[in-house]
């Protein structure tokens, strides 16, 4: 990796493949450079900012298109991980759409590209991306009012679903995949950003049921994101506070990225044994 003291590559522009040839792999390999968006590159130093976001896009899109699909949802700000697995290829159109301009880019509404995510991305990735845009500062009137344009209210269609599940609380797309995961297992609808007073400080839980009482206790879930809770210093601090809330009544159970991807269904289990209702399998995802 470069020392911080010299100069940024490609003076700390983003670039495409063809611009370094054969020297690419190379650069990846040192971790001198990072994929920003699929086929785009930067120097690995370069903060994640709205202006690189935008210089990135204008290195793919035509200059009279509209960015549309995830690649207006990031320019709007979302994170990649909300928004697919991998990184994506950017999307334009030259249809007419409900766009507005975003540092001198043409892109779609956050209302109208979140409605293209929501019918066009897998389950999960369509409520992460979607709960993003909420939690970003979109408003859910304004998206349910441009939603009618669409499909019905009450439609059946993924992406109405979405939109009935969607809560710009979900503060990482990791909660927002668990919370899919309680829905399609049929569990009650929990509480977001659960308050838990108590020891003289206030504790937030990511999900829980405040108002589902089993036996005098509550159930609370967390997700455990690598970046924040992999260290030992980090684990020990979270078995100290779930032992702390153990104590005030609530029983937390820690949800890792494994638990929510794959088929064996630990999660649900653990949910329903608390809750004492079976939940509904196979998964669907």
């Amino acid at each position: 990796m470069l020392p911080a003291d010299l100069p940024y590559y490609w003076n700390g522009l983003p670039f495409r493949a063809h611009q370094v040839g054969r020297k690419l792999k190379w650069l990846l390999a040192r971790q001198e450079i990072r994929e920003l968006i699929s086929g785009v590159y930067v120097d690995i130093r370069v903060p994640d900012t709205p202006d690189l976001r935008a210089d990135a896009l204008r290195l793919v899109v035509p200059p009279d298109a509209t960015v549309c699909g995830q690649a207006a949802a990031w320019l709007h700000g979302i994170e990649t991980t909300a928004l697919g697995p991998q990184l994506f290829r950017p999307q334009w159109t030259f249809t007419d759409r409900p766009c507005t301009e975003v540092l001198g880019l043409k892109v779609t509404t956050r209302e109208a590209s979140a409605i293209e995510l929501a019918r066009h991305l897998p389950r999960p990735f369509a409520l992460s991306a979607i709960d993003a845009l909420l939690h970003s500062g979109m408003s859910l009137d304004a998206l349910r009012n441009a939603a009618v344009t669409y499909f019905a209210e009450d439609s059946n269609t993924q992406a109405a679903q979405i939109l009935r599940l969607a809560d710009g609380r979900a503060a990482s797309p990791g909660e927002s995949w668990l919370r899919l995961r309680l829905f399609d297992a049929g569990f009650p609808r929990p509480e977001l950003q659960v308050r838990v007073e108590g020891n003289g400080r206030t504790y937030w839980l990511d999900l829980g049921y405040p108002d589902r009482p089993v036996d005098g206790r509550r159930l609370g879930l967390e997700y455990d994101s690598d970046a924040w809770h992999s260290s030992t210093k980090q684990q020990l601090k979270d078995e100290t506070r779930r032992t702390e809330l153990d104590a005030l009544g609530w029983h937390i159970i820690p949800i890792r990225r494994p638990d929510l991807w794959g088929r064996y269904p630990a999660l649900e289990l653990a949910v329903g044994s608390f809750l004492c209702q079976q939940p509904r399998l196979p998964r669907r995802w």
